[in-house]
């Protein structure tokens, strides 16, 4: 657990508060708008580390979940980051930039070769973590499916 200022960060699944990861992301996030909640429980029990952002402290009365973020990854060759949010109301804190902080200084992703994730408009927050465009996109290769939930 890391803490900072009046704020936590858990990778504990048991910590994290299912309604509002489901609400932000069925509801707000412009990836998975309608998503369902059994889809987003079964997301977060198969992915590596899911990275609970929370004012207070975890394990203490009154803590409140107020971000989230996972990591899919085999821990050496490639890790993706994905369903990153801060909810609007604790925007502009810095919990974005400490979140980010926390998952590229992880001591079991530090050493991961290729860290990829997508993002529509938060280049400029991700490039200050050494993210950048992908080399040879021609190389890269995806299968959507319509509709998937």
């Amino acid at each position: 657990m890391w803490t900072k200022n009046r704020f936590s960060i858990s990778t504990n699944k048991d910590d994290l508060d299912l309604t509002t990861i489901h609400q932000f992301l069925s509801e707000e996030a412009y990836w998975s708008k309608g998503i369902p909640k059994e889809t987003v429980k079964k997301a977060i029990k198969n992915t590596t580390f899911c990275f609970g952002v929370y004012k207070g402290e975890v394990g203490k009365e009154d803590v409140v979940q107020v971000g989230f973020a996972r990591v899919i990854t085999d821990l050496t060759r490639f890790a993706y980051l994905c369903d990153v949010f801060i909810l609007p109301e604790y925007r502009k804190l810095g919990l974005s930039k400490w979140l980010m902080e926390v998952i590229t200084n992880h001591p079991d992703l530090k050493e991961v070769r290729r860290f990829m994730l997508a993002t529509n408009d938060a280049h400029t927050l991700y490039s200050k973590y050494g993210f950048e465009s992908i080399d040879h996109p021609e190389r890269f290769m995806q299968k959507v499916r319509q509709d998937p939930f």
